[in-house]
């Protein structure tokens, strides 16, 4: 990697909690942080026009390297250019390592120290061989900003032994993924591992400090089917108190506004999530209110936008709740659109006024007031 690309500057800290703003650098632009990034699983945010993703406020989108490299294929993004030019978006792209979703396979699935296999059982059903090797190929291949290193994610609840083995294996595949990969115009960030037992966590932290100097860090194995109380209590001393002050810190998987409100208050940096646009398909919106569920008949003669103090292009463009609901209801593909944009706008907005509160040296009250706000009813 070209130390000279990558680079990611603190601006801002502030005084009463872990919170940081910065600005992570990259040959496709900067990042200003803290973010959230919507996904573009397969390298499209279902629905949704790039340009529109863009003016939205996205700064960068994450893609998923086991759908990509299952379809189209790694080979076929490579020969068109790029994921940046196959798919049109020219700005950051992350790409994570398609592990999750391999380890979703469940009974499919066998690991060695050399790999995981596994069956593509939502595809054609071809027997998959990955090692850490092959996993880094692919991603060098489509050619994101920022990509993650292979790791084994383990559920909750788990047995200790159990999440020790996997955050081993991980930690094993990192050097490897580290010693593979060799492309200068991407990063590739660590994965931190341990389920919900901090000195687990902090020995896999340790561990890939030890073995190469990664530009930033992933943190997996969290919203894997525990309660957000048992998270943090792992999570927050983790970013706080062990992870490198000087290198971006993403949580991964994680999205609904309270726990991002949250998480920055420790100390993270970025963020992903399918929420905002597979609770928009379902009919949900985020709101200053909290969750709202369109489905609802109380919103079927209501004139008013989905939010009153959001000032996406949904919400100040004319459509009524009456009317998106009327389209939820209906099926209609329009109401899911509208609702994914919404939620989009909402997290990325979120973000922007807890990088001004924490620039201002007010991020402490701004936690306080979302807590005590309708809001934070909004899982």
């Amino acid at each position: 990697m070209d130390q000279l690309l990558f680079r990611y500057d603190v601006i801002a800290e502030d005084p009463e909690t872990h919170a940081r703003a910065g600005v992570l650098h990259t040959p496709h632009g900067d990042i200003e942080t803290p973010i959230f990034m919507p996904v573009g699983t397969k390298a499209t945010v279902k629905g949704i026009p790039w340009e529109t993703v863009h003016d939205l406020g996205a700064q960068i989108v994450l893609s998923n390297t086991y759908h990509l490299a299952m379809r189209p294929g790694a080979d076929l993004i490579a020969e068109m250019g790029g994921l940046h030019a196959f798919m049109n978006w020219h700005h950051p792209i992350l790409t994570d390592s398609g592990g999750f979703q391999v380890f979703s396979h469940g009974d499919a699935v066998k690991l060695s120290n050399e790999g995981v296999r596994f069956i593509a059982t939502d595809y054609d059903g071809s027997h998959v061989f990955w090692t850490p090797e092959d996993n880094m190929a692919i991603a060098q291949k489509l050619g994101s900003d920022i990509c993650m290193q292979l790791d084994q994610c383990i559920g909750y609840p788990a047995e200790r032994r159990d999440v020790e083995r996997a955050m081993d294996l991980s930690s094993r595949w990192a050097e490897r993924c580290y010693k593979a990969h060799t492309r200068p115009d991407q990063a590739l960030f660590g994965i931190v591992q341990g389920g919900m037992h901090l000195d687990l966590r902090v020995r896999s932290l340790e561990r890939l400090e030890e073995m190469g100097d990664f530009p930033g860090y992933g943190i997996g194995g969290y919203s894997v089917g525990e309660d957000h109380e048992t998270m943090f209590e792992s999570l927050e001393p983790l970013a706080a108190e062990y992870m490198p002050r000087t290198k971006p810190r993403y949580l991964m998987g994680v999205g609904n506004p309270t726990t991002l409100v949250r998480g920055v208050a420790c100390g993270i940096d970025m963020f992903d999530c399918v929420l905002p646009t597979r609770t928009g398909r379902m009919g949900s919106a985020f709101s200053h209110e909290g969750r709202l569920n369109f489905r609802n008949a109380r919103f079927a003669k209501d004139p008013g936008p989905i939010d009153p103090a959001c000032t996406c292009p949904v919400c100040t463009g004319g459509y009524s709740r009456a009317h998106i609901r009327h389209m939820v209801t209906q099926h209609e593909m329009l109401g899911g659109i509208l609702l994914s944009m919404h939620n989009i706008y909402f997290l990325l907005n979120l973000m922007r006024e807890a990088r001004a509160a924490i620039i201002e040296g007010r991020y402490g009250a701004f936690v306080r007031a979302w807590m005590d706000s309708p809001a934070a009813n909004d899982y």
